[in-house]
């Protein structure tokens, strides 16, 4: 199974459902809840988002070298080989 990381907000609905489904499916990822970050570790951490996603909207999911932008349930099982 590929590696998963996700670009959050501690406050988004969307962060959340995507978070949740990812464990309903029993995916093991990381997260970053971006807005909990403070100083030169958000900017940095921004900076790499922006790169990936140039709106920097949330979530931002990274799966392997795919990367998703918001909480597209179909893309996720399609890039996990669910």
């Amino acid at each position: 199974m590929p590696k998963v990381k996700i670009y959050s907000l501690s406050t988004c609905s969307h962060c959340r459902a995507t978070k949740q489904f990812l464990s309903d499916c029993t995916v093991k990822y990381s997260f970053v809840d971006v807005d909990l970050l403070e100083g030169e570790e958000r900017k940095s951490i921004i900076e790499d988002i922006k790169k990936l996603n140039p709106r920097c909207s949330f979530p931002t999911i990274i799966i392997g070298d795919k990367v998703i932008v918001g909480y597209k349930e179909k893309e996720i099982k399609e890039a996990l080989g669910l």
